[in-house]
């Protein structure tokens, strides 16, 4: 399949903000702040907890707001520039990560809370822009091949990260604090450049009529959508389906590394896992996109929730760095093309002209399901005093959201 200048623009925002999500959500700051708090009296246990609340209550906003903005952004012309507003607070909030001093670490949870919502935000406006990018046949390819290349250029940029942290800084030239504000300043000049592209020339081709006051009006839609919820059935239940095993998804991903931490694994040791795990999850995403033509996507997607499932009950055998090994390459097999499919998937089910809007619905249940998860870890490790044990716990997630979505998908409409 040969793709468009604007798919590839669209793709290639995948491509820009992962160097967000693998240098500042996944990889460093969760060392950086552990080290830190660490250095101020907080324990390991707590400091794992209250990366874990961070993260919870870093998507709430945006979880709450999700409806209401993609309403707001399927008026003529609108997609595109709310897509750049949060955009830009993303970006502007990771270089401000480089800025807090090391002492205050509250300040960097603050910090770092703004920049998730800026993220989150923009992939709200990006994961809309699919139906303006790509018909129903095309979706699952384009949205794997995103997923895909959105990994490599994480590898990409994680490499130059790792240039710095096994060369001591250059050769010296920057301190441990200093390699990880580095890694910020990467994520946000690798944020700009390759998502301009979209950023200036995204082009909304489905919108709602244009009215005088768009905030009013958006308002009455989204309740008009709610009270008239039983017309989308099988959308309803695919976004409950997506409630519970996205959120057990998001939760690895953002806490794979302080678990990690928790074992005793070393920090450089950490960084090539999560490298290898983006490589694997390179060609395995786009693998994801090729099985959903030829085995359907609904199969695809329940392949990938018992994938997951098993992860988390391997979970509970983590001792040493092989078993941490194991986990990281099924992730890796697993991530990039379910989360793919599923949007792609729910990108059939939604009315064209008011994408936006139903991909605010996609968001905040993924967003809010993003608040529990990370809840749920926080809380078990807490109680048990063990972060594997926290991770287990997420195999509840999966396998309730695994029966509903086989029991209420229906193959003839959407594989």
């Amino acid at each position: 399949m040969k793709f468009t200048k604007q798919q590839w623009q669209w793709i290639f925002y995948d491509w820009a903000n992962s160097g967000y999500g693998i240098l500042v959500v996944t990889a460093v700051l969760p060392v950086y702040f552990k080290a830190v708090a660490s250095q101020a009296g907080v324990s390991s246990t707590i400091s794992t907890a209250l990366w874990g609340y961070a993260n919870s209550f870093g998507t709430l906003v945006i979880s709450v707001l999700a409806p209401l903005l993609g309403a707001l952004a399927d008026y003529p012309h609108s997609k595109r520039r709310w897509l750049n507003i949060f955009t830009w607070i993303g970006i502007i909030l990771t270089v401000g990560l480089a800025i807090v001093p090391v002492a205050q670490w509250q300040l960097l949870l603050i910090v770092y809370i703004g920049s998730i919502i800026g993220y989150s935000g923009g992939n709200l406006f990006y994961d809309s822009f699919l139906t303006d990018v790509a018909d129903n046949y095309q979706m699952d390819r384009v949205s794997s091949t995103g997923y895909g290349m959105g990994y490599l250029g994480g590898v990409l940029s994680f490499i130059i990260f790792l240039v710095a942290e096994l060369t001591d800084g250059f050769g010296g030239l920057l301190n441990s604090y200093e390699i990880a504000r580095f890694s910020f300043l990467l994520a946000a000049l690798w944020w700009v450049i390759f998502a301009w592209p979209l950023l200036r020339d995204g082009r909304q081709h489905y919108s709602v009529e244009k009215v005088q006051n768009p905030l009013v009006d958006s308002c009455k839609r989204i309740r008009k959508t709610l009270h008239h919820i039983n017309k989308y059935h099988q959308l309803t239940w695919f976004l409950i389906a997506y409630f519970f095993y996205i959120d057990g998804v998001d939760t690895i991903f953002t806490m794979a590394t302080a678990i990690g931490k928790d074992l005793g694994i070393e920090t450089t040791m950490l960084m090539l896992v999560l490298l290898i795990v983006q490589l694997i999850a390179f060609p395995f995403s786009i693998l994801y996109g090729w099985l959903a033509n030829k085995i359907s996507a609904r199969r695809t997607i329940m392949m990938g929730i018992i994938i997951y499932f098993g992860i988390c009950l391997y979970a509970l055998r983590l001792h040493t760095l092989t078993d941490f090994w194991i986990l990281a390459v099924l992730v890796g097999t697993s991530q990039g093309g379910l989360q793919a499919l599923s949007r792609s998937y729910f990108g059939r089910l939604v009315p064209k002209n008011a994408s936006s809007e139903f991909f605010g619905f996609y968001n905040i249940l993924g967003k809010f399901s993003a608040i529990l998860g990370p809840l749920i870890v926080g809380v078990v490790t807490q109680w048990t005093g063990k972060s594997t044990i926290g991770a287990a716990s997420l195999s509840v997630l999966f396998a309730i959201g695994l029966v509903i979505f086989a029991v209420s998908s229906s193959k003839k409409s959407c594989d």
